[in-house]
């Protein structure tokens, strides 16, 4: 059976000005450097995305656009921003996940808490994750079944970085 690798990335560290909609809230100088390091990570671990699905948030495309640069020509990923990512849930992101799961062996998936971590909670059955859920620039990486199209089976196996 082969996997295919499923990356959550909660988005860098950001600001947060009075009087700004929570979408509009842009990184931190911190954050865009949390966020380049979470790409280096990527590249040096062998987690280059194929696909990419992200909040169409600010602050996650910031923390996208830090990653890709810090990946450089190792990959051109496809990129959907996908609304679900910004005010769904766990379960809405399932649904998006499964039904992108045919478009890339290796998908990296962008967003906020709480349903990031929810959703790593979710694909973990070994029970590794945090208890207080993913950090800004948390990564959890999940190999899955070939098949987690079918609905999103118990992974093979679950790894952590508390920051890139």
């Amino acid at each position: 059976m082969t996997a295919r690798t499923l990356v959550l990335l909660r988005h860098a560290k950001a600001e947060r000005p009075d009087g700004l909609p929570d979408q509009d809230r842009p990184l931190t100088d911190r954050g865009h450097a949390d966020a380049a390091a979470a790409g280096a990570w990527l590249l040096a671990s062998g987690h280059v995305p194929d696909l990419v699905l992200c909040s169409p948030s600010r602050r996650t495309r910031q923390t996208w656009h830090s990653v890709a640069i810090a990946i450089g020509g190792a990959g051109s990923p496809s990129v959907r921003y996908e609304r679900d990512l910004y005010d769904g849930d766990a379960e809405a992101a399932l649904h998006i996940v499964a039904a992108a799961a045919k478009e890339g062996q290796a998908i990296l998936l962008i967003g906020h808490n709480p349903t990031i971590s929810q959703l790593s909670v979710l694909l973990d059955a070994a029970g590794q994750a945090d208890s207080d859920g993913l950090r800004t620039s948390g990564i959890a990486v999940h190999e899955l079944p070939d098949d987690w199209e079918a609905g999103i089976p118990a992974p093979l196996r679950s790894t952590y970085t508390a920051r890139a």
